[in-house]
Order: C-alpha cells, then structure tokens, then sequence
C-alpha cells in the first residue's frame, strides 16, 4: 500500500490527464511524438502530475499510439511525473513492461454486450486476463501499479441500464484478481449525480483501503456534476482530458471525456488543492489547435476565464 499511497496519496485529490491516450482514440490527425512531448512537459510545468500516456495496441490499427514508448519515456523523465499506459493482451503487458511505465490499466466491461464488442471476448475471460496481469506484474522488476476499469459501469449505449450489484460484482473480483485499484467509468456519460453517489459510495466501502479513480465523459452535460458527486463520496482520484478530447471508438453515442481543464477548478472551488496553474493548463491548448485543427475543444474555464480575484492555484 505504500507505493500506491506515495503516487495516489488518500489525503489529497489527484487528476489524471488522459487526452493523450483516451483523448486520441477517435481523432482523424493526431499529434507528431514531438508536440505530445511538448504538450507533456507544459502540463507538468503547470502542476500535473499523472499521465496517460497511451496504449499498447497494434500500431497499424492505432497509429496515434505507435510512438507510446516515446512519450512513456518523456514522462518518466519529468520530476514527480507519473506515467500510465493501456495493455489489453499479454503481448501488450509485456511491452508495458518492459517500456517501465509506472502503471498499466487494463478493462473489464461491466456488460457481456460492449465485452464482447470492445475486445471481442467474455467478462470473466476479462477478469482472468487482469489476474494473469497481476502475475506478470508480481514476476517483473519494476513491479508497476495496476488498475482495472470497469467500462460502462452506470450505464451501456448497448445493453441500456446496469445493475450497481453486478458493478460492484466485477469491482470486487478485480480486486480479488490483485489490481492496486478499480477505476469506474461512465464510459459513455449515461448517468446523473445521483447514480454517481450511490455507485461510487458502495465502491468505495466495497475497495477499503484502496482507492477508487472515476472515469467521466460528458456527452449529456453531466461530467462536472458527477465528478462533483464523486468527490464528495469519498473519490479521490479522477480521469479528464484537456479540451475534453475522447471517446470510446466501440461505445455507440460516447463524446469527450470530462474537460480536464474544469474538472482541475471544480477540485479548487470544492477546496481540494491541485497544485495546478489554470492559466498555464489552459494555454496548453494552442498545441492542439496547432496540431489538430478541426477537432473540437471544449471547457467553460478556457471559455470564461477565472472568476475575478480567484487563484489560480493553491
């Protein structure tokens, strides 16, 4: 628990940028190695710490991420960074391994419908392929975090509704399975506040001492509000990406993912220090309209401004 409380410590709120893995997915231009390496290391001058940093996917499917190594690699090589990468076969942890990112995340779907055409295989058969990730985990010599998402947890643009039981089903077999933590993700922005509180108050009881992340995207409007819903149960680790890039390329309807630029005020506004300069985040944007002009970047912080006499960090 050590390890994991050092990179995720419990007493204070840690934001993850995940726009250069989650952000990436769908996009038709995506940027060169050399502007993620610029867009890195501009966030991290402006306080952010946790980077995903993209997926260990055939490259020839995902050319947005053949260049992973390289940002892994630009990220380790930044004081207090943390890195993140995506392996969802045991060819792709071996390569997360042996590229020394500090964590790999890997999926199980909360319904047997995207399960099966996300990663065309069955729920348990998801849940066993985490186990033999903890194994490889255990085995190597760097020893990364583990964490295990489970994907359309409060809701399936599939299968309709889920039941927070069998959630709380797969939340509990991962950790059985031996991750560091669960993250929960409304992977296509199905739910409200109150779906929000109540599933990520049970998962949180259900982790104990380990933490449980929130994966948010924002396709009905609700992003910012759920986040705020989960905060206040108890999260303290939560997903975002910069000008809200994102969704998923198998989830029918999905959008961004909660803008990483709000989602760092609404943790100020709520008194949760983030050590991150907004003006400094928020500038980071022109290298994605440099790079990607015509795709569409959001966030009522980057829209509006600070409010008058507010800081910018804590």
């Amino acid at each position: 628990m050590s390890r994991i409380q050092d990179i995720y410590p419990s007493d204070r709120v840690s934001l993850r940028e995940v726009g250069l893995r989650d952000g990436l997915q769908l996009v038709k231009q995506f940027p060169s190695t050399e502007a993620k390496q610029r867009w890195t290391r501009q966030e991290h001058a402006a306080g952010v710490r946790h980077f995903e940093a993209g997926s260990f996917l055939p490259a020839k499917t995902f050319p947005q991420f053949a260049d992973v190594r390289d940002v892994i690699a630009t990220v380790a090589a930044l004081p207090g960074a943390h890195g993140i990468a995506l392996a969802l076969n045991e060819r792709g942890v071996n390569d997360a391994l042996e590229s020394g990112v500090g964590e790999i995340a890997s999926v199980v779907s909360a319904t047997e419908e995207h399960s099966q055409a996300n990663a065309h295989r069955s729920r348990e058969s998801a849940i066993a392929n985490i186990r033999r990730l903890c194994e490889m985990r255990d085995a190597s010599a760097h020893k990364p975090l583990v964490n295990a998402a489970i994907s359309m947890a409060l809701g399936c643009s599939i299968a309709g509704p889920v039941d927070p039981k069998e959630v709380l089903r797969l939340v509990d077999k991962c950790l059985e399975a031996g991750v560091d933590f669960v993250a929960v993700a409304d992977t296509v922005g199905y739910a409200g506040p109150k779906q929000v509180a109540e599933l990520t108050r049970a998962a949180v009881k259900l982790a104990g001492k380990r933490p449980i992340c929130i994966h948010l995207h924002d396709t009905r409007g609700m992003g910012i509000a759920n986040a705020s819903a989960a905060l206040d149960e108890g999260v303290r680790i939560l997903d975002g990406s910069l000008g809200g890039l994102g969704g998923c390329p198998f989830a029918p309807g999905a959008t961004g993912n909660v803008v990483f630029e709000d989602l760092a005020f609404l943790c100020e506004s709520k008194g949760f220090a983030t050590g991150i300069d907004l003006d400094e985040l928020i500038a980071v944007r022109a290298i994605l309209r440099e790079t990607m002009p015509n795709e569409p970047l959001y966030g009522g912080v980057a829209r509006a401004g600070l409010p008058c006499g507010a800081a910018k960090a804590a």
